[in-house]
Formats: structure tokens, sequence, C-alpha cells
């Protein structure tokens, strides 16, 4: 993702793209009230799902203390491994729909959106700095270096300071790496609860509005389920 790409691919139809996607992005979430996620699991999803949050528990506390870096990667991990790659019309019924943490531990699946927004609910809830993290909605290109194949995707990136590289947290590939090693990735815009930026840029091209969105419905779902 380097910076002439991220120049290019915020261009024309890309921005209008980012901004009909992301609308309101709003309130900090706080640590997830586990007793409450643990009853809500077993309700919804049985034995299985209370499992999972049992799992996504015991994760937390086991990196509580651990580096920034080691948290990167023992979150990464814990989704990557712990779940399936699944369309959102064959878990969901719905073309795009964005999970809660707790609803794809309960399934056991889902899609970009969802191992993307399960990984920032964790390292926020492992005391990450929303402002290091953004959900980064790029044109993946498949195939190799020479397909013209590409898909709608979204990643996680983490910034060291907000003017840092980032580095990439991904369900395609499990190594996290720098961003501008990713020249499969062109990103199209990149947002967290503070702000919408357009490509790769370091100043946010849109703040936070009152229009309803997928991201304003997940935290609010969230909230309802104990994350808030």
């Amino acid at each position: 993702m380097q910076s002439r790409q991220f120049q290019s691919a915020a261009q024309n139809s890309a921005a209008a793209f980012a901004l009909s996607l992301v609308m309101l992005l709003g309130g900090a979430l706080a640590a997830p009230q586990f007793d409450r996620l643990q009853a809500i699991a077993a309700s919804r999803y049985g034995e299985a799902g209370s499992s999972a949050v049992r799992a996504w528990r015991a994760m937390l506390r086991d990196a509580e203390t651990e580096p920034d870096d080691q948290k990167l990667k023992r979150v990464n991990d814990f989704f990557n491994r712990r779940l399936r790659f699944i369309d959102d019309v064959e878990v969901w019924g719905e073309a795009d729909y964005w999970a809660t943490p707790l609803e794809t531990l309960g399934r056991g699946a889902g899609d970009c959106e969802d191992f993307s927004i399960a990984k920032y609910v964790t390292l926020k809830a492992l005391g990450i700095p929303e402002e290091r993290m953004r959900l980064i909605y790029v044109r993946a290109q498949l195939g190799g270096p020479y397909s013209r194949l590409t898909q709608a995707h979204m990643v996680l990136g983490y910034y060291s300071t907000p003017n840092d590289e980032p580095v990439v947290l991904d369900n395609l590939i499990s190594e996290i790496r720098p961003a501008a090693t990713r020249t499969d990735l062109f990103p199209i815009f990149s947002f967290n609860a503070q702000g919408l930026w357009v490509g790769g840029g370091n100043t946010p091209a849109a703040s936070p509005t009152e229009r309803l969105s997928r991201w304003r419905d997940v935290l609010n779902r969230m909230r309802e389920e104990g994350i808030e």
C-alpha cells in the first residue's frame, strides 16, 4: 500500500464508494462484559458459542500484559484460526451484514468485515488506542501480480504513530506485514471511531456524521450485547 497507490485508489468512483458505505463513526468501546456475553452466547448459539466466548476471554486475559506487537499477533492468529471465511449470504442471508464479534464467534464464521471488526474490538479491549487503528477498505488483487481480477476487501491497519506506515492484519494472509509490502492491496478509504480518510492520507477527509450506516448498526448491537 504505497503512497502512490493510495492516491490513485482515492480517485473518482472510489471516493464515492467510500462515502456511500461509511456514515456514522462514533462512540468509543469499553471492555466487553464477558459474563453477559457468555450468557447471550449460550442462549443463542449453545455450547459451541459459549465455548468460543470462553476462548476469547482467555485469550484477552493471556495477552493483557504483552507488548503491542505481541497483542497484534495473538489477536490476528486467534480469529484467523478460529473462524471460517463464509460469505454473508450463506451466514446471514443478507448481501452485506457487519457482524459483532459475539455473532461472528457464535457462528464460527464470517467475511472480511467480520474478521476485521472482531480484531479491532479485541485490540481496543486490550488497551490499543482507537486512533492507532483503522478499518481499511481495499481492492484486493487475486491470482498473482499480473492478474486483473480484484475484489472488495477489508483489513485492519495498526499505526505505531498517526503518520507511520501501518501494518496490516488480514484474513487472506495470516502474517502481519507492513502496508508497503502488500502490493496486492489498493486502498480506497479507512475509518475508525474518530474519522474517515480517503486513500492513505493522514488528514481526515470527513468528520463523523449523523447518517445511519452499517458501522453505526454494529456499534449499537455491540452495546446491546455488553460491549459498551
